[in-house]
């Protein structure tokens, strides 16, 4: 707090000598001495950050700061808290949120793939977008989906990355080649989206959605969470339902392979 008090009366006396002429209000003063203490709080080590004499580099790379550390250059043996802010501030999110992309509807499904280099998003408006994260967020492919039922209700890409399968409030889940070359996918317009049905009767329409579905690790089958109370298991190679599991009293509303 003397700290914070002694910067705040410099600041007035600065106030003071620029009189009238001034252009920053008390506010903007407050914020400038805030961004002064956040980077006096966040500042690496003098020993660290030089980069050679009467000059600093800014930001100090990580490894460098660690064998520092382990040089117990501050003769502690440890980060002080404005090095380990440093650090931090490497690997947390420090900078956005910035818009992506605008879609005109609800969006209701998003996930990454595995190794983060694809995103996926599905709306209540029948489309599902996948962006390329490496490629500055370009889109790779933009799905219509076929039969939908109120909204996307998941979508997951297979282990190799190059099938999308995606469910909506019916039994009928459809899986899209998506490393075709067209960006546009219409179902069975300009690409065939097979639909994969997890109804018993044939129905098509049968009344139960499927909330959740997701690919195997080996991506030779589906499991999927219903609205009847139910798991699914469905075998790609053999294209049918090869197992249905009723545990449960009430929706199950999502569901993955374990392991």
């Amino acid at each position: 707090m003397n700290r914070i008090r002694k910067i705040t009366d410099r600041c007035d006396d600065k106030v003071a000598a620029k009189g009238s002429s001034s252009s920053q209000g008390p506010n903007e003063i407050f914020y400038h001495e805030i961004a002064h203490l956040t980077k006096l709080r966040s500042r690496p080590h003098e020993l660290l950050s030089k980069d050679m004499p009467g000059r600093s580099r800014l930001p100090v790379s990580t490894m460098k700061m660690l064998v520092g550390r382990e040089g117990n250059y501050s003769g502690r043996g440890r980060f002080s808290s404005a090095d380990s802010c440093h650090v931090l501030s490497r690997y947390l999110p420090v900078n956005g949120p910035c818009t992506v992309d605008q879609l005109d509807s609800g969006i209701y499904v998003s996930r990454f793939s595995d190794d983060g280099t694809l995103f996926v998003a599905g709306c209540q408006g029948s489309h599902i977008r996948i962006y390329n994260v490496d490629n500055g967020w370009k889109i790779k492919k933009d799905i219509l989906a076929k039969s939908l039922r109120w909204t996307i209700t998941d979508a997951c890409l297979s282990p190799n990355q190059r099938y999308l399968v995606y469910a909506s409030l019916s039994p009928v889940v459809h899986i899209v080649n998506i490393e075709s070359a067209a960006t546009e996918s219409l179902a069975n317009v300009s690409e065939i989206h097979d639909g994969l049905s997890f109804s018993s009767n044939n129905d098509d329409y049968d009344d139960f959605g499927i909330f959740s579905v997701k690919f195997s690790t080996d991506g030779r089958e589906l499991v999927a969470a219903s609205g009847d109370n139910s798991i699914y298991i469905y075998d790609l190679e053999a294209n049918s339902c090869s197992l249905r599991v009723p545990a449960h009293k009430s929706d199950v509303n999502t569901v993955c392979f374990g392991g």
